[in-house]
């Protein structure tokens, strides 16, 4: 192996970005009250107008399968905290919806959510960092565009 490339600046950019992200979802995401998973479909609807959100949309946004998506929207739907109605824009789609309870489970996460947040996130940051991070984040979500 080339030392070089082993220590290469990108490389270690890279592992620091994967360890800190490693080590903060499980942090931010203690005691929500729902798993991870079921919180991230959650917050996608609760941040929808209207939260509805096509299922094929929401399986995405959360990079699921669609297959995988619709066990995790069975189990939600079992719980209650979601519905699916038909689309009217699409007929051949169906849309996932919040509801009273998913509503009520969102609050209760969030309020955990942010307080978690601002102790090992945005809490050790500057404003600066803060804004910043964001930047670095949205240009790496967006594909660097």
């Amino acid at each position: 192996m080339k030392e070089r490339m082993l220590n290469d600046d990108d490389v270690t950019l890279y592992g620091l970005f994967v360890e800190a992200f490693s080590r903060l979802k499980p942090l931010v995401h203690e005691d929500l009250g729902v798993p991870d998973t079921w919180f991230e479909v959650l917050l996608r609807l609760g941040r929808t107008p209207g939260h509805a959100l096509r299922m094929s949309d929401l399986a995405t946004a959360v990079a699921f399968s669609s297959g995988g998506f619709t066990r995790l929207a069975d189990r939600m739907e079992e719980a209650e905290l979601i519905r699916r109605e038909p689309d009217p824009d699409d007929r051949r789609a169906a849309l996932a919806v919040l509801t009273p309870a998913g509503e009520k489970a969102l609050d209760r996460a969030l309020t955990r959510h942010l307080a978690h947040l601002r102790t090992h996130v945005s809490g050790p940051l500057s404003a600066e960092d803060r804004r910043a991070l964001e930047r670095i984040l949205r240009t790496l979500r967006d594909g660097g565009s």
